[in-house]
């Protein structure tokens, strides 16, 4: 059997005799169900402590047997059909396989360490050229995936997504997507934040998963944008499976706004730029929460039972703020007088307006007229609980959660800058 893990594209298992175990060619165990157990073929120096595997445990769990290398025919199937929600949640950390997509993605890699952090099994599907605009390498999205086993593979097709999970030759308990598109764009968004997100979910199923948990965003309360419309397809499709089949569960979790969305201005201001935002400053307010603190309560949501089949809004720690009180609380860290740019929301309006228009002679603009109309929402619309009652945004009804704020976040990118908070093709953002 070939395997596609972290290092090269293949890896040959080879039979060692070892109880309950077989032993990859370039030095690292794969259990019983043949998923690795060391997460890496590099030194176990460099990787942390090498953990032989506990025969006693390997025998306890269900899934495939390697054969002389071979899977043993029918042993997949049989592992998959052993899973349950009930049984997953029973197990160790270390022997639930999760599956992450998005896995490269500014919250998806926080995810993964965050899941490794806690010693699950972590399979992270990744594209060969990651990062902002293709720019990571293989060998640095191996680095910034360290201690999960990376499968290189394209989200976007389902044959392909399929047989790299295939390879790995075990069956998978929980998917987690932290897939969004990249800019926002109207096609861009239904090929990721649908197409590539349904993609994981039927090929996670196949091998077996029974609990799916999806980042998805506070602002699908209010769809007027293509990416917001995608991922609420999305959700009532992962919802539907779960009323199908009761023996699937999901978490989706709606995040309010990041911290670096709000870090753009920093340098300006530090240079002694005024601080630019719309209308009065307070069209707006979102409790953001820090991508360790995001990452912290997703992995919450693979084992919590409390968790289970809910739409869960989440904020950071602290009250809601405006853009006015961020722009002061800036001014405020670095000793300088308030001096404020405010710009008329009606501007965008305009801009909106005339992008719509030519979009009907010159369809290419499409793009360009949602992006109009990304900037005009998030100018405006606050990132917090809709209140269905009053059609008012609540601060007091968006849950928090974490220890990092706002002001802490502001005060690193002071003192270290925006490296690591790139915003890329979000920058429309």
């Amino acid at each position: 059997m070939s395997v596609s893990l972290s290092s090269s594209p293949v890896f040959t298992v080879r039979s060692f005799h070892r109880r309950g175990s077989q032993r990859l060619a370039s030095g690292f165990w794969v259990d019983s169900t043949g998923c690795p157990l060391f997460s890496s073929p590099l030194s176990p120096s460099k990787w942390g402590p090498f953990r032989e595997p506990d025969p006693e445990r390997q025998r306890r769990r269900p899934g495939l047997r390697l054969q002389g290398g071979v899977v043993a025919s029918g042993s997949l199937e049989d592992a998959i059909e052993a899973s349950s929600p009930s049984s997953f949640r029973s197990k160790n950390p270390e022997d639930i396989n999760v599956l992450v997509v998005g896995s490269t993605g500014y919250i998806g890699k926080f995810v993964v360490r965050e899941l490794v952090s806690r010693r699950f099994n972590v399979i992270a599907v990744a594209r060969e050229k990651s990062g902002i605009r293709g720019g990571n390498s293989k060998e640095e999205t191996l680095n910034d995936l360290r201690g999960a086993n990376v499968s290189f593979s394209d989200v976007t097709s389902l044959d392909a997504l399929e047989e790299s999970v295939g390879k790995l030759g075990c069956s998978i308990d929980v998917v987690v997507s932290c897939l969004a598109s990249r800019n926002g764009g109207v096609k861009d968004s239904w090929k990721i934040d649908y197409e590539a997100t349904r993609n994981s979910l039927l090929a996670g199923r196949k091998f077996g998963a029974c609990h799916y948990v999806l980042l998805s965003a506070i602002c699908v309360q209010k769809p007027l944008l293509e990416f917001q419309r995608a991922k609420l397809k999305f959700e009532a499709e992962l919802m539907e499976e779960a009323k199908r089949d009761q023996g699937f569960t999901y978490s989706i979790v709606r995040p309010t706004a990041f911290f670096k969305s709000l870090g753009g201005q920093v340098e300006l201001v530090k240079d002694g730029k005024p601080y630019v935002m719309f209308g009065d400053g307070k069209l707006c307010a979102c409790k953001p929460i820090s991508e360790a603190d995001l990452a912290s309560f997703i992995a919450d949501c693979v084992l919590s039972a409390d968790r289970i089949n809910q739409v869960l809004p989440i904020g950071g720690p602290g009250k809601a703020l405006t853009p006015l009180e961020q722009g002061e609380m800036l001014f405020r860290l670095l000793g300088k007088e308030p001096k404020f740019l405010k710009v008329p929301i009606e501007i965008m309006d305009f801009v909106i307006g005339v992008l719509d228009f030519l979009v009907k002679v010159f369809p290419g603009l499409e793009d360009a007229a949602e992006f109009g109309k990304i900037g005009r929402y998030y100018a405006a619309e606050s990132m917090l609980i809709l209140d269905p009652e009053t059609g008012e945004y609540s601060s007091e009804k968006t849950p928090s959660y974490g220890k990092d704020t706002l002001e802490k976040f502001f005060q690193r990118v002071i003192r270290e800058g925006m490296a690591g908070q790139e915003l890329g093709e979000q920058t429309i953002f």
